[in-house]
């Protein structure tokens, strides 16, 4: 076991969001952002930002590890840069009124098509359809639940046509 795979997890997040390089076996070497360290095997993934937008992911084996040398602290853009690589497209923060205003409008759109609806928890924030499915925010198809998957694929296929309709 090498003096990297000797780390605790606690010392393995000190290199997250930072740009390093990772010294390897074979006189190889790796450059890019570190986005985690896997704390079972110790192996590093490194993102590098190419043109046009695009990234280059690399993970670099734990046991291959020699050496890791911090080359520059990321900042606030670039955590957030990171922090968005492997979030999918659709999944924008939503304001507390965007959320309100998509619920009302779901929830208007399932009345008029004869659909039992309510709301659940305590700021109603959930949609409850016949007291079978659940819609969390921010009132997707993802976000529906269902133990009843006749109901749930039902539901969502709804959800996902009235969705392209707002479009």
């Amino acid at each position: 076991m090498n003096e990297w795979q000797r780390k605790s997890p606690l010392e393995w997040e000190t290199y997250v969001n930072k740009m390093v390089k990772v010294a390897a076996v074979e006189k190889h070497e790796y450059e890019g952002w570190v986005l985690t360290v896997d704390p079972v095997s110790a192996s590093i993934i490194l993102a590098t930002f190419l043109e046009n937008e695009k990234v280059s992911i690399s993970v670099v084996l734990g046991h291959a590890v020699q050496e890791v040398k911090i080359l520059k602290e990321g900042d606030d853009e670039m955590k957030q840069q990171l922090s968005c690589i492997f979030a999918p497209e659709e999944s924008k923060a939503y304001s507390p009124e965007e959320l309100e205003k998509r619920k009302n409008d779901l929830k208007t759109w399932l009345e008029t098509n004869h659909i039992p609806i309510t709301e659940q928890g305590e700021s109603g924030r959930t949609l409850c359809v016949a007291g079978l499915l659940t819609i969390d925010p921010p009132y997707g198809p993802e976000e529906c639940s269902s133990s009843n998957e006749i109901i749930l694929s039902r539901v969502q296929g709804l959800i996902q046509g009235y969705l392209e309709k707002q479009q």
